[in-house]
C-alpha cells in the first residue's frame, strides 16, 4: 500500500525529482501509518497480496477473457432468430472457505454478461442466467478453480 501511495504521489506531480521523491516518501509514510492506525489495516495484507500478485493478475486476465467470450455469446443469442432464449435460475453450493473468495465469485458471475448473482448466503448461490446453456458448469467454472488455488495457497503459509 505504501508503494501505491508513493506512485500516486509521483504520477499526480507529473515529474520525478529528488524533492518530489522525498516529499512523496514522507507523505506516503504518513498515509500508510494513518490507515494502519485508524482503519485497522494490517501490513501482513501487503505481504499476502505481494506474494499472490501473479495469481491475482492471472485471475483478472481470466475474468476479462470470460467477459469478452460471454459478450459474444449473448450477442449471438440475441441476434439469432432461430435461437429461443430460455432463462433459468440456478442454485448451487461451493466449497470456497473464505467470505472474500465467495464474494469475489459472486461479483465475477455478475460481471459476466448473461448471468447475475441474485443472492449469496453462506456457501449457497442463486444465479439468474439469460439462457439455461449459460448455467451449465457454473458451479465448477474456471473462476471457482482459480479461487480454490488462491485459498489453497493461503493455507500453505
Amino acid at each position: 500500500m505504501y508503494i501505491i501511495f508513493f506512485l500516486i504521489w509521483v504520477i499526480f506531480n507529473g515529474q520525478f525529482t529528488l524533492e518530489i521523491a522525498a516529499f512523496g516518501a514522507a507523505i506516503a509514510g504518513i498515509m500508510y501509518w494513518f490507515i494502519c492506525r485508524f482503519f485497522n489495516y494490517d501490513p501482513k495484507t501487503d505481504l499476502f497480496l505481494g506474494k499472490r500478485l501473479f495469481q491475482i493478475l492471472h485471475y483478472v486476465f481470466v475474468l476479462v477473457r470470460e467477459i469478452i467470450k460471454a459478450n459474444f455469446e449473448v450477442i449471438r443469442m440475441i441476434t439469432s432468430s432461430r435461437y429461443e432464449i430460455e432463462p433459468a435460475v440456478v442454485r448451487f453450493k461451493t466449497d470456497l472457505k473464505t467470505s472474500f473468495t465467495r464474494i469475489l465469485l459472486a461479483n465475477s458471475i455478475t460481471l459476466t454478461p448473461g448471468t447475475i448473482t441474485v443472492s449469496l448466503e453462506n456457501d449457497e448461490y442463486v444465479v439468474h442466467c439469460l439462457d439455461k446453456s449459460l448455467a451449465e458448469g457454473i458451479n465448477s467454472s474456471v473462476f471457482v478453480t482459480l479461487l480454490r488455488k488462491m485459498e489453497g495457497a493461503k493455507e500453505d503459509e
